[in-house]
């Protein structure tokens, strides 16, 4: 299947039966089709190696990839001629010829045709790049490396999106417990790793964290990085991975000849890897209540899989299993990431929750017309009361404050525990917490 995966990048040795046969379906598919019948393009970003090429070529019916030297040579000599194609034509890796951006921009708008383009990027472009930022052409969508559900590793009973339809769910039984969520942390979502066994797909993000290190940044900001600091970096993100470490706690972590770095230059890189989407930052929640207690709102950072985390800190999948600390922080991760790729199917946004008073939630799901749910990650069975705890503390307290003032502040759609060593699915507790299995929750 790898092998075939890289052949998979030339569609002209395939034909369209053979591609659709190879294509593992994913969760956004039916967004990327949705999106070419009303927009005149679809751009798709993320990371590299997570599978945003195979998603544009399984939608297109023409491609060129720029990532090719003479096609990116003819590309910057006439952007018109490497647009030229059965339509959608997907672009992949546009950002190495930002002109295309404008070209195709310019096309739609006098062409007032549907599913023209498809644009993969794996860098942002520095906005002084483009004229003109695309906004009702080209329709947005962010790619990660699989989840579990698209791996095929979770069934999917679970449905996120019914969940907050309220729909009956299907009961099903979890097949992996902990020592397996373990190793699907340290596997990843990388597409070409998904068969094979953990040691040798652990390759792959290690393989990942060597090119960030060695990465031309110059091309997001025109700023030199050093590979060693780099390095170094990514060992501290990985240290404080899915907390709200500040900024300056990053910096004073990353010491030259026993000098902090200014927080000024450790926030330029952390922007630099955002820009090739390696880490994410997840926003603080803040409900519109009338309490005192004041609502942190600094961002938990997560790499865009939990895989280059532990990568980063060279851990092997034994030595991780031993440390029950490191695993839950990678843990929450990679539930992160799922939550994401699922909540996205209806407009959702994932959040935590912090306040003065100490009360925690690892992730809130918000709809875009104000619903929401509280979900609490844990892998050890015997934290599951903790995270039911605080689930109910937080219900509880929009509740009393509904009550004193006239916000209102609805209830959740439904209270979850994800984790990895519960058997049976949506198992619920007399509070009424959901207590499920990580490889049974879907879109």
């Amino acid at each position: 299947m790898t092998l075939l995966y890289y052949r998979f990048m030339k569609k002209t040795e395939l034909d369209e039966a053979t591609i659709r046969s190879l294509y593992r379906p994913r969760v956004a598919d039916p967004e990327i089709k949705k999106m070419l019948e009303v927009f005149g393009a679809v751009h798709i970003s993320g990371c590299k190696w997570c599978g945003k090429t195979w998603t544009g070529i399984a939608h297109s019916n023409s491609s060129i990839l720029i990532g090719k030297r003479k096609i990116r040579e003819l590309a910057e000599a006439d952007p018109e001629v490497a647009l030229e194609g059965e339509e959608p034509r997907l672009v992949d890796e546009w950002q190495d010829v930002p002109e295309l951006w404008d070209t195709a921009r310019y096309n739609i708008d006098f062409s007032s045709r549907k599913g023209m383009y498809i644009f993969t990027g794996s860098v942002s472009p520095p906005k002084e790049s483009t004229k003109h930022s695309g906004t009702g052409r080209f329709a947005p969508l962010k790619m990660r490396p699989m989840s579990l559900f698209e791996s095929g590793d979770s069934n999917g009973s679970v449905s996120l999106a019914k969940l907050f339809r309220g729909e009956k769910l299907t009961s099903s039984v979890s097949k992996i417990g902990y020592k397996e969520t373990v190793n699907l942390i340290c596997r990843g979502g990388w597409p070409a790793g998904i068969e094979l066994d953990t040691d040798k797909a652990m390759l792959i993000p290690r393989g990942y964290v060597d090119m960030i290190i060695n990465y031309d940044f110059s091309k997001i900001d025109g700023v030199k990085r050093n590979p060693s600091t780099v390095r170094r970096i990514l060992r501290s993100l990985a240290r404080n991975n899915a907390t709200e470490a500040r900024i300056s706690v990053l910096a004073n972590d990353i010491k030259d000849a026993d000098k902090a770095m200014s927080v000024i230059t450790a926030e330029a890189y952390l922007n630099a890897l955002k820009g090739i989407f390696v880490i994410e930052e997840q926003d603080g929640w803040v409900p519109e209540i009338r309490s005192k207690i004041r609502m942190r709102t600094s961002p938990k950072r997560h790499f865009v899989d939990p895989s280059l985390a532990a990568a980063a800190l060279g851990i092997s999948s034994d030595a991780l299993l031993m440390d029950a600390e490191t695993a839950g922080f990678m843990y929450e991760s990679l539930c992160y990431r799922d939550l994401c790729t699922y909540a996205a199917l209806f407009s959702g946004k994932v959040y935590h929750y912090r306040d003065d008073n100490g009360l925690e939630v690892d992730a809130i799901i918000e709809t875009a017309d104000g619903r929401w749910a509280g979900v609490e990650m844990k892998m050890g069975y015997s934290k599951v009361e903790e995270g039911a705890k605080n689930l109910i503390s937080l219900r509880d307290k929009i509740r009393r404050e509904n009550e004193e003032g006239k916000k209102k502040v609805p209830d959740p759609e439904f209270l979850m525990v994800l984790c990895a060593t519960v058997t049976s699915s949506h198992v619920r507790k007399q509070d009424g917490v959901l207590v499920v299995p990580t490889d049974c929750l879907g879109p």
